[in-house]
């Protein structure tokens, strides 16, 4: 299997459990990644430390880009980066990207996934969504990107908030095309 060079960008929308568990689970996965760039939004380390009331951030063993820094490998599409994931999602940076605004690393990353016609995943957070939001989320899918709602399952019956978040980024991961271990809805 050939190994995937991935991007995740960070949002300072409410929902940084998501954003760690999915950073746990690539560091389970790592046998299938060549390399992930991650780049952090303005307020997403705010918000981590806000919701999660750590700075675990830090030690997120993955090379961390500047959201200025265009010199990133991954703001050209000549870098092969197949897959983007934003998680958690805002609603600004979903427009943004929906309206070609590439004002940092975040959107212009995604505006090079989908020139390229890779995939975009963006893992959105807010409810309830207002007429703006859905089109914009509808202008991100008719683009190629799929629009996955922070929508918990509860039927693997989660014991814990990283568990009940596990149902989503696991579906995120599954999206991705990773190979990846998780509760199978009738399945042993």
């Amino acid at each position: 299997m050939k190994k995937k060079k991935i991007i995740v960008g960070i949002t300072g929308a409410s929902g940084a459990i998501y954003a760690k568990v999915l950073m746990d689970r690539l560091h389970q996965l790592k046998d299938q990644i060549d390399t992930v760039g991650l780049v952090f939004s303005d307020n997403a380390k705010t918000v981590w430390e806000y919701e999660l009331g750590n700075k675990d951030y830090e030690s997120i063993s993955y090379k961390t880009y500047d959201k200025s820094d265009f010199m990133a490998p991954f703001a050209s599409g000549s870098a092969q980066f197949e897959t983007m994931i934003v998680c958690p999602c805002s609603m600004g940076t979903l427009a943004r990207i929906a309206h070609g605004i590439s004002n940092d690393l975040i959107t212009r990353a995604a505006d090079v996934i989908l020139k390229e016609r890779r995939k975009l995943l963006l893992v959105t957070r807010d409810t309830p969504l207002s007429l703006i939001h859905l089109d914009n989320m509808k202008t991100i899918t008719l683009a190629g990107g799929i629009i996955v709602p922070a929508s918990p399952s509860f039927y693997s019956k989660p014991v814990s908030f990283e568990q009940l978040a596990a149902t989503v980024i696991d579906r995120t991961l599954d999206l991705a095309g990773f190979e990846n271990l998780t509760y199978r809805w009738s399945e042993d």
